[in-house]
């Protein structure tokens, strides 16, 4: 599911749009840090226990794992995260531009 966003503004139009999309990207790029960080810190237990994180939540539990409820919560943790950061980042990605024109009602001339 997409969103679009339509700016009007009493400034030059194609500033302030050239700004929303700035910002947009700035936002972007720290979710895309942020995820790397997160698959990062995720490395190390799926290499210790040689199976992905998505295997992990779906059959370990904490008795299987050398830290036990500790290790358990970490990776669960980061693990839900990840899936967070990717979710808002996949949000950002599909907003779309609009025009304004498209929001003026032809009979009241908005």
């Amino acid at each position: 599911m997409s969103a679009t966003i339509y700016v009007k503004s009493s400034h030059e139009e194609s500033d302030i749009v050239h700004l929303v999309k700035s910002a947009i990207e700035a936002e972007i790029a720290r979710y895309e840090l942020a995820l790397e960080m997160a698959s990062n810190r995720l490395r190390p237990f799926e290499q210790k226990y040689q199976v992905t994180s998505e295997y992990f939540i779906a059959h370990l539990t904490a008795e299987d794992l050398d830290g036990h409820d500790e290790e358990y919560v970490r990776w669960a943790g980061e693990y839900h995260l990840k899936q967070r950061l990717e979710q808002k980042l996949q949000q950002l990605r599909e907003i779309e531009y609009g025009h304004p024109d498209v929001l003026q009602s032809p009979e009241r001339g908005d």
